[in-house]
């Protein structure tokens, strides 16, 4: 149970500095943009139980993922609700605070870092370049798909 308190107080304050980035850097203040946190916070937090009492062997990610589809999908009661009180909170918001928890993450690790030498580097452009050129051509498909371009 500790680590789920613990991840829960994580959540709170992902969500709290996403708010006020959110607030700072884009047009929505914290009041209007506190719904739609408080249903990405229960997703995620759903997501951590459900981890934690169904099955470990998946990745926490997976259950968050798919409760977020679940609660998005039409038909489902509240979806029109949950999508607009989301889409007040800038994904760019929201990847502030995670990107700073992951560098403090790697920052403890540095020795770690420092064993893997020159390859993580080559291995790091490989997997950019590569997440680029396919998300540009999966872009590039349904543009055309669509009569976009």
């Amino acid at each position: 149970m500790n680590s789920i308190v613990e991840s829960a107080i994580v959540l709170l304050l992902v969500a709290a500095i996403t708010l006020v980035g959110n607030s700072i850097g884009y047009d929505f203040g914290i009041v209007e943009a506190m719904p739609g946190m408080a249903v990405l916070f229960g997703i995620c937090l759903a997501g951590i139980l459900a981890n934690h009492f169904v099955w470990k062997k998946l990745p926490t990610v997976l259950y968050v993922i798919t409760f977020g589809m679940i609660v998005t999908l039409p038909g489902f009661p509240g979806a029109e609700t949950f999508t607009a009180w989301v889409s007040k909170v800038n994904f760019l918001a929201l990847t502030t605070p995670i990107l700073a928890y992951a560098g403090v993450g790697i920052g403890k690790d540095l020795d770690a870092l420092k064993k893997t030498g020159w390859r993580i580097v080559v291995v790091s452009i490989f997997v950019m370049a590569g997440t680029y050129i396919a998300s540009a051509g999966i872009a590039h498909v349904v543009l055309n798909a669509l009569g976009e371009i």
